[in-house]
Protein backbone atom coordinates (compact mmCIF):
# COMPACT_ATOMS: atom_id res chain seq x y z
CA UNK A 1 0.00 0.00 0.00
CA UNK A 2 1.46 3.00 -1.38
CA UNK A 3 1.01 6.42 1.25
CA UNK A 4 0.10 9.64 -0.71
CA UNK A 5 -0.02 13.01 0.88
CA UNK A 6 -1.31 16.32 -0.69
CA UNK A 7 -0.45 19.97 -0.70
CA UNK A 8 -0.97 22.67 -2.28
CA UNK A 9 -4.28 23.49 -1.59
CA UNK A 10 -5.45 27.04 -0.22
CA UNK A 11 -7.26 30.02 -1.51
CA UNK A 12 -7.25 31.62 -4.35
CA UNK A 13 -9.17 34.29 -6.13
CA UNK A 14 -11.57 33.44 -9.61
CA UNK A 15 -9.06 33.36 -12.66
CA UNK A 16 -5.93 32.61 -10.33
CA UNK A 17 -3.18 29.23 -10.58
CA UNK A 18 -2.36 26.69 -7.37
CA UNK A 19 0.16 23.80 -8.06
CA UNK A 20 -1.11 20.73 -6.10
CA UNK A 21 1.48 18.11 -5.11
CA UNK A 22 1.03 14.56 -4.02
CA UNK A 23 4.35 13.38 -2.24
CA UNK A 24 4.43 9.97 -2.11
CA UNK A 25 6.35 7.96 1.45
CA UNK A 26 8.14 5.44 -0.64
CA UNK A 27 10.19 5.32 -3.82
CA UNK A 28 7.73 2.71 -4.99
CA UNK A 29 5.77 5.27 -6.60
CA UNK A 30 7.76 5.52 -9.67
CA UNK A 31 5.49 1.95 -10.61
CA UNK A 32 2.49 3.58 -10.35
CA UNK A 33 -0.06 5.43 -12.44
CA UNK A 34 -1.47 8.16 -10.19
CA UNK A 35 -4.88 10.14 -10.62
CA UNK A 36 -6.38 13.21 -9.68
CA UNK A 37 -9.90 13.59 -8.53
CA UNK A 38 -12.10 16.38 -6.35
CA UNK A 39 -15.64 16.22 -4.29
CA UNK A 40 -16.90 19.34 -4.61
CA UNK A 41 -19.76 20.16 -1.95
CA UNK A 42 -23.13 18.35 -2.16
CA UNK A 43 -21.37 16.16 -5.40
CA UNK A 44 -19.76 12.94 -6.37
CA UNK A 45 -16.38 12.63 -6.32
CA UNK A 46 -14.99 12.96 -10.17
CA UNK A 47 -11.41 12.20 -11.61
CA UNK A 48 -9.34 15.34 -13.45
CA UNK A 49 -6.35 13.86 -14.17
CA UNK A 50 -4.35 10.77 -14.47
CA UNK A 51 -0.83 9.77 -15.36
CA UNK A 52 0.91 6.72 -15.94
CA UNK A 53 4.00 5.38 -13.80
CA UNK A 54 6.71 6.93 -16.48
CA UNK A 55 4.95 10.10 -17.03
CA UNK A 56 4.61 9.35 -21.19
CA UNK A 57 0.42 8.86 -20.67
CA UNK A 58 -1.72 12.10 -19.03
CA UNK A 59 -5.53 11.81 -19.19
CA UNK A 60 -7.80 14.63 -18.69
CA UNK A 61 -11.41 15.21 -17.82
CA UNK A 62 -12.92 17.26 -20.58
CA UNK A 63 -14.03 20.23 -17.92
CA UNK A 64 -10.09 20.78 -17.13
CA UNK A 65 -8.79 20.63 -20.50
CA UNK A 66 -6.60 23.65 -21.48
CA UNK A 67 -6.69 24.61 -17.49
CA UNK A 68 -4.62 21.68 -15.62
CA UNK A 69 -1.51 19.99 -16.67
CA UNK A 70 -0.30 17.25 -14.74
CA UNK A 71 3.36 16.27 -14.37
CA UNK A 72 5.84 13.90 -12.29
CA UNK A 73 9.14 13.85 -11.00
CA UNK A 74 9.73 10.28 -9.64
CA UNK A 75 13.13 11.20 -8.12
CA UNK A 76 11.06 13.29 -5.50
CA UNK A 77 8.31 10.72 -5.65
CA UNK A 78 5.93 13.83 -6.20
CA UNK A 79 2.99 14.33 -8.77
CA UNK A 80 1.55 17.86 -9.45
CA UNK A 81 -1.19 19.11 -10.61
CA UNK A 82 -0.86 22.52 -12.23
CA UNK A 83 -4.19 24.55 -12.36
CA UNK A 84 -4.48 27.49 -14.00
CA UNK A 85 -7.31 30.04 -14.97
CA UNK A 86 -9.38 28.85 -11.73
CA UNK A 87 -13.64 29.28 -11.37
CA UNK A 88 -15.12 29.54 -8.54
CA UNK A 89 -17.04 26.19 -9.34
CA UNK A 90 -13.10 24.28 -9.26
CA UNK A 91 -13.79 24.50 -5.22
CA UNK A 92 -13.71 21.00 -4.05
CA UNK A 93 -11.40 19.18 -2.00
CA UNK A 94 -8.69 17.48 -4.05
CA UNK A 95 -7.63 13.85 -3.78
CA UNK A 96 -4.45 11.98 -5.48
CA UNK A 97 -4.96 8.07 -5.48
CA UNK A 98 -3.38 5.23 -7.17
CA UNK A 99 -4.61 4.10 -10.26
CA UNK A 100 -4.95 1.87 -12.97
CA UNK A 101 -3.97 3.58 -16.40
CA UNK A 102 -5.87 3.19 -19.68
CA UNK A 103 -4.42 5.19 -23.19
CA UNK A 104 -7.27 7.88 -23.52
CA UNK A 105 -9.35 6.75 -20.90
CA UNK A 106 -9.68 8.99 -17.71
CA UNK A 107 -8.86 7.14 -14.54
CA UNK A 108 -12.81 6.34 -12.51
CA UNK A 109 -11.45 4.59 -9.61
CA UNK A 110 -8.85 4.61 -7.08
CA UNK A 111 -7.02 2.56 -5.02
CA UNK A 112 -4.63 4.32 -2.25
CA UNK A 113 -6.08 7.64 -1.16
CA UNK A 114 -4.64 10.42 0.17
CA UNK A 115 -6.10 12.66 3.09
CA UNK A 116 -7.17 15.58 0.37
CA UNK A 117 -6.28 19.37 0.10
CA UNK A 118 -8.77 22.22 0.03
CA UNK A 119 -9.29 24.27 -3.36
CA UNK A 120 -11.35 27.23 -2.55
CA UNK A 121 -11.82 30.17 -5.58
CA UNK A 122 -13.60 32.84 -3.97
CA UNK A 123 -12.63 36.73 -4.32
Amino acid sequence: QLQLVESGGGLVQPGGSLRLSCTASSSQMSKYAIGWFRQAPGKEREGVSCINSWGSGLNYGDSVKGRFTISRDNDKKTVYLQMNNLPREYTAVYYCATVNFQEEVLCARGFDWGQGTQVTVSS
